[in-house]
């Protein structure tokens, strides 16, 4: 399988820890209900997993963020919950509202009956992400991703989103054997599905910890970190002759960024709770950050999203320069963006981060 050369490696030279002319930026979820090409997109698919299923679609909204924006990845439009669908658990989405599975896993017999999937199953996935690498023709990198296994157990416990995580933490206090258990069938599950996008074309693959940060400590390390760890440990570190590297982000993780820093990743990902001058201490010479704008100053105006962007840059301070590796950053916002943002302040975000990060550089 061949690819068209990319043209701006800035992200993944960014996620090396190698210099860079300026601070590279993408958006979680920035494919989404924020952009009115997608909406429309998605009325034409009739549904969000219609939308995700479709070669085509998929690709479609991958685009078109990139259309609109100068931003310096893109990231496959799916869902962190594609894993445990093709588990049989049946995932379903209603408009206007989270996802949702009909066959939740609450029992043993439930639990015992788990086993990595068929990736056959997710072969919809895999052309995409083929698909959309094409169609980039080497404008910037694909990212891949997945649901961390914990992340994903959450849902498959629940059966939804939840406000207290009460059917989840319940197995996990009362039956911990069964969590574990789950757990290493996600882990092994997430580095096959992740393996595999990387072999269809994706350059980079991200882990979303999305609720790692509602646990205890002690409770964190045995059943997050320690499965994201499994799934790591079993990734390609390269692809066709190139580096793939390897993104981890916990929301709520600021606790913990210092034991993640021994993780087995090239960049860590930090809420916008963390403050990224810290973060650089305890782990700049060993991972790249990315992050960490709070998605809500996008409701302010233009000029203080602006603000609010050299603020994150300034806190950071100069990434590395020259030759050799060292502390570099990668912007995004702290969790994904709001369906409500107005689209132009994005453009706003664009530029501030782009001619700040260059002013950095040149002081």
């Amino acid at each position: 399988m061949s690819f068209a050369p990319l043209q701006n490696d800035t992200f993944l030279r960014a996620c090396l820890r190698q210099a860079t002319d300026y601070t590279p930026l993408w958006l979680m979820r920035q494919a989404g209900r924020y952009l009115p090409e997608y909406r429309a997109t998605r009325a034409r698919a009739g549904s969000f997993m219609g939308l995700a299923t479709n070669t085509d679609y998929a690709t479609e909204v991958t685009l078109q963020p990139l259309a609109r924006y100068a931003l310096d990845a893109a990231i496959l439009f799916s869902d962190i919950l594609t894993v445990p669908d093709a588990m049989g658990l049946g995932l379903s989405f209603a408009l206007g509202e989270g996802p949702r599975f009909a066959h939740p896993v609450r029992d043993e017999a439930a639990v015992r009956a788990l086993a990595v999937p068929d990736m056959d199953k997710l072969r919809y996935v895999f052309d995409a992400v083929t698909a959309i690498r094409r169609a980039l023709a080497g404008r910037v990198p694909l990212i891949g991703f997945s649901g961390s296994p914990w992340t994903l157990a959450c849902y498959m416990v629940e059966g939804a989103g939840s406000d207290d995580y009460r059917q989840v933490k319940t197995m996990l206090y009362s039956r911990p054997d069964l969590m574990h258990h789950m757990l290493l069938i996600n882990a092994d599950a997430v580095a096959a599905y992740l393996n595999a996008q990387i072999e269809a074309g994706a350059q980079a693959v991200m882990i979303f910890d999305s609720w790692g940060g509602v646990l205890a400590d002690g409770a964190f390390q045995a059943f997050s970190l320690a499965y994201t760890e499994r799934v790591l440990a079993q990734l390609h570190r390269t692809h066709a002759g190139a580096t793939i590297p390897r993104i981890v982000f916990t929301k709520g993780g600021g606790l913990w960024l210092e034991q993640m820093g021994a993780l087995d990743c090239d960049v860590l990902g930090v809420d916008w709770t963390v403050n990224l001058g810290r973060a650089r201490t305890l782990v700049g010479e060993r991972k790249a950050l990315q992050g960490n704008l709070d998605p809500n100053v996008l409701f302010a105006s233009p000029e203080q999203v602006q603000q609010q962007a050299r603020r994150v840059l300034d806190s950071f301070g100069t990434p590395h320069r020259g030759e050799g590796t060292g502390p570099t950053h990668i912007f995004n916002l702290g969790h994904g963006i709001s369906q409500h943002t107005p689209p132009d302040h994005v453009d706003a975000l664009v530029e501030a981060v782009h001619g700040h990060s260059r002013a950095l550089r040149a002081a």
